[in-house]
């Protein structure tokens, strides 16, 4: 058993902290920005929840955090009531924000002042996966610290590697996005293809499904895709958040990504129809009503 803290208590950090307890047996501490949300949690899990970052990473061994972006890691990590300010030397901080790999460099390198040790461990899996405790996590980071943080993250994840030094679970989080995008869209124009030539979508997939065009994407989106439903999963602001990530750190390493610019442009008309917090395959929407 660890003595753990969790920042941000979202629609994924929720149920991620909620795993440490029941699943871990870990003495978990919370902290969230808004008081209502931590005050929910402990209700549900027990534990503590704390005012600030500071107070609710004092005398943790590893400090866990999701939130929104570049700028929300840095408020809760930095500055007198962030939480590297009330951690001891030798505990570790895990970031699971998608964010960029500048900031997790950023912030790797200030955790060193500190005598701490910094993870970037972005997930993958959505809020299912969250609350089925069954997420993928990408690991940037030192090996040592990766050694002794992959036990208590194995409490709400499948798969979990360390994928190369500081940033790299950020790069690799970005390349689950940009594969993603183009699935969607591709998913997205066979469904309305298949509509409009007048096949029975449930017989097509579960045919095509057993062959090589077969994805998570396919197997748990296209019932909701081909009824026109998106009031749920991951939003589409949140997808362009990661889109643009991918696409700034794409000019700065020189890889080309004709296909995500494009998809993010769709995204974006999506958004002025009045889509920004409907799930990602809400794509289809833009060919069958364009």
């Amino acid at each position: 058993m660890a003595t753990v803290a969790f920042l941000g208590l979202g629609v994924m950090g929720f149920p991620m902290a909620g795993h440490l307890v029941k699943k871990g047996g870990h003495a978990v501490t919370v902290y969230n920005r808004s008081a209502a949300k931590a005050k929910s949690w402990t209700e549900k899990n027990g534990g503590p929840a704390k005012p600030t970052p500071r107070e609710a990473a004092a005398g943790c061994a590893i400090v866990f955090c999701c939130v929104g972006n570049d700028d929300d890691l840095r408020s809760v990590a930095l500055g007198p009531d962030g939480a590297f300010a009330g951690m001891a030397k030798g505990t570790i901080f895990i970031d699971h924000t998608t964010a960029s790999a500048n900031v997790a460099r950023e912030l790797h390198a200030e955790a060193k002042k500190h005598g701490i040790d910094f993870i970037d461990a972005p997930v993958s899996g959505g809020q299912a996966g969250a609350e089925n405790g069954v997420l993928t996590v990408m690991c940037g980071g030192e090996q040592a610290a990766f050694d002794k943080a992959k036990p208590v993250i194995d409490s709400y994840a499948r798969a979990c590697n360390l994928m190369g030094p500081p940033g790299a679970g950020q790069l690799a989080k970005m390349v689950n996005q940009i594969c993603i995008a183009g699935l969607v869209q591709g998913l997205a124009e066979g469904i309305s293809f298949a509509q409009k030539a007048g096949l029975d979508v449930e017989k097509l997939v579960a045919t095509i499904s057993k062959g090589a065009a077969q994805s998570w994407q396919m197997e748990n989106r296209y019932k909701t895709m081909a009824a026109g439903k998106f009031d749920f999963g991951f939003a589409v602001d949140w997808m362009r958040k990661d889109l643009g990530i991918c696409l700034d750190e794409a000019k700065r390493n020189g890889a080309r990504l004709p296909v995500t610019a494009l998809v993010d442009q769709f995204y974006a008309q999506v958004q002025a129809r009045g889509g920004k917090r409907w799930d990602t395959s809400s794509l289809i929407d833009l060919l069958s009503k364009p």
